[in-house]
């Protein structure tokens, strides 16, 4: 039985976590955590867990942690996690990082793009990116995976088969996403709050979102060559879900069934990718681990639909995903 500590257990990646876990025959939550003025018993905190966890979110004491846990989700912000991943690490803890601090390789692109210089470099060079359908392999039985952002895990499952096979132009590729309220986190903005979301539809983060260079970083390693990616999200009037359209330019004549074919034959032993005919819906996949693509040609271009849930394939459930993954599990326990 694989023993979980979640650090940061009080947003909703930290709840969502926790319900995935009820349902996972070979872990147990033995630890939960967070800053002392978000601490109290779980039920108190998230009372959709009365009767279903007994635990108490408490301060983080690494001492006590080391006899309690073998693996730590750590659902801390950005900035935050780099602080407290290498004692998670010196305490002999494996760690899933949801934070943005292990995923982008050069530390002068994250302080570009986070506004703050990286302080553990060390572990940055051993960290492996966790997107299980492209990096299984390197994923198993490591110490560190740096958890995908939402919105580069929906984009790259939709374009990793067209740069596999080097079927689109590598400096044109759009993506344009649309997320649900909870992207913003439990504490968000008066931008993503009720009177503002509801009944509209906003971009934000215009060229500069902090997702671009981690799409365009794994995208060039599949592609094998840089990979320049125009990424725009949206914010929409719901709770949960990332509805992502990519448009690419074709290097080669293509068309609808051809597209269909290549994204059967590249995720076919994929648990979690389902490739549709028709194109796919939010609430196809709200609160799953499943990611639904439809891929189609028109007006000369290649254009990808993609859906997953933002807080499940696109942070918690990934997460947990890759955890079954370190330790030898069953991919999919938790999340079927």
């Amino acid at each position: 039985m694989i023993r979980v500590a979640i650090i940061g257990a009080s947003g909703y990646t930290g709840a969502e976590s926790m319900n995935i876990i009820l349902r996972h025959s070979e872990a147990k939550l033995t630890y939960l955590s967070a800053l002392p003025e978000e601490c109290g018993n779980v039920s108190d905190v998230f009372p959709q867990f009365k009767g279903r966890y007994d635990l108490k979110i408490e301060p983080l004491d690494i001492n006590k942690l080391t006899d309690l846990a073998d693996v730590a989700l750590c659902c801390l912000p950005h900035k935050v996690s780099m602080e407290f991943v290498p004692k998670l690490l010196a305490a002999g803890l494996k760690v899933v990082d949801f934070s943005a601090d292990y995923r982008l390789k050069d530390p002068e692109i994250y302080q570009k793009f986070y506004s703050v210089k990286h302080t553990d470099t060390a572990n940055l060079k051993n960290a492996v990116y966790g997107l299980p359908e492209l990096f299984r392999k390197q994923i198993k039985g490591k110490n560190l995976i740096a958890n995908p952002g939402c919105f580069p895990t929906g984009a790259l499952l939709a374009i990793a088969p067209l740069l596999k096979e080097g079927l689109i132009e590598t400096d044109s590729i759009i993506v344009n996403s649309v997320t649900g309220a909870s992207g913003a986190g439990r504490n968000p903005s008066a931008k993503f709050h009720f009177p503002n979301m509801n009944e509209n539809l906003f971009a934000y983060g215009i060229g500069t979102h902090r997702h671009t260079p981690e799409m365009e970083q794994i995208a060039g390693e599949i592609a094998g060559e840089t990979v320049q990616i125009l990424f725009q999200p949206h914010a929409g009037p719901f709770d949960r879900g990332i509805f992502s359209t990519v448009y690419c330019r074709p290097k080669v004549k293509i068309n609808g069934e051809q597209l269909t074919a290549l994204f059967n034959d590249s995720y076919r032993s994929e648990p979690f990718v389902q490739v549709r005919k028709d194109a796919p819906a939010v609430k196809d996949i709200a609160g799953t681990n499943y990611c639904h693509i439809f891929a189609t040609y028109t007006k000369g271009r290649i254009v990808v639909f993609s859906v997953i849930d933002n807080l499940v394939k696109g942070a918690s459930g990934q997460a947990i995903q890759n955890m079954n993954i370190i330790f030898g599990l069953e991919e999919s326990l938790g999340l079927k």
